[in-house]
């Protein structure tokens, strides 16, 4: 049941249920959804400041999807901090915090998934079989209930940007996907609920990985075309530390395709996955962006 509310509460309003939120948006202005999986940090609420900016009211929802994890992976133990994610939303500017149960997502019954075939596939997709099955059918879901006219995503997730934008196209939805850029620790780390399981000292470390992207970009820009030196310049980077074990590093094109020779299309990507201390990290930069 949704929470009661008293005067000395802050923040967003909290709904547990699909009608009760509907009940909520009606009549509403200009929405913005920020979907997230909560244990918000500052990222989260760049993008919660960039929807409040643009919309009349702001929709965070916090569910942490077990449809996208795969066996062996952390959703048991993916942190889950409603206060905290509460504080960080009302702060930012959110009005309306969704925090659905799995029953309330997934009834008894519940059958369909959503695919989004080709830019699924790899990278991340062949790591993450189903992973992004998953993220479809919840992102599609947020979608039709809040039905939003602008959704907000962070740019770390490059892949899941690029199929949630190929299925909102596909699917003839009526929202605008707004990508915001990556945020970062003052090392390069970029932000993530994930850096949690890190130590001060391993986040340091872990820096590494937007170092062997911006080594990319450095050959890049200084003339390579070649993919497959493009990579080793990163890889020879990750190398470097022992505690790396690289998933993988490619540069793709703005279908999620690695090619022989890389053009100059400003979608064109590099993009890192590695574990460091047993945590699973992701990264990713535009090819020719070299601001230090």
């Amino acid at each position: 049941m949704t929470p009661p509310q008293t005067p000395a509460q802050t923040g967003p309003r909290v709904l547990s249920t699909v009608a009760e939120l509907r009940a909520a948006l009606a009549g509403a202005g200009r929405v913005g959804l920020v979907p997230t999986m909560g244990y918000l940090h500052e990222g989260h609420a760049a993008l919660i400041r960039q929807a409040q900016a643009e919309c009349d009211l702001v929709v965070v929802s916090v569910f942490v999807n077990p449809k996208q994890f795969g066996p062996g992976e952390d959703l048991a133990r993916y942190p889950r901090d409603l206060a905290r994610d509460l504080g960080v939303a009302g702060e930012a500017g959110a009005d309306l915090l969704f925090h659905p149960d799995a029953a309330e997502m997934y009834p008894d019954g519940h059958a369909t998934t959503v695919t989004v075939a080709g830019v699924s596939g790899p990278p991340e997709g062949a790591s993450r079989p189903g992973h992004f099955d998953g993220v479809a059918t919840v992102v599609l879901k947020l979608l039709n209930i809040v039905r939003p006219q602008r959704a907000y995503f962070g740019e770390k997730d490059w892949q899941q940007l690029a199929v949630v934008r190929r299925m909102v196209r596909d699917l003839d939805v009526p929202t605008l996907i707004v990508g915001v850029p990556t945020l970062r620790e003052a090392s390069g780390l970029a932000l993530s609920s994930r850096n949690s399981y890190l130590t001060p000292e391993q986040r340091g470390r872990a820096a590494v990985l937007s170092r062997a992207l911006r080594a990319v970009q450095a050959r890049a820009a200084a003339g390579e075309r070649n993919t497959a030196r493009l990579r080793q310049a990163g890889l020879d980077v990750l190398a470097a530390d022992p505690e790396v074990s690289v998933d993988y590093l490619v540069v793709v094109d703005g279908d999620m395709r690695e090619r022989a020779h890389v053009d100059d299309g400003p979608m064109t990507r590099v993009l890192v996955a590695a574990r460091m201390y047993g945590v699973r990290l992701i990264d990713n930069l535009p090819l020719w962006d070299v601001t230090p």
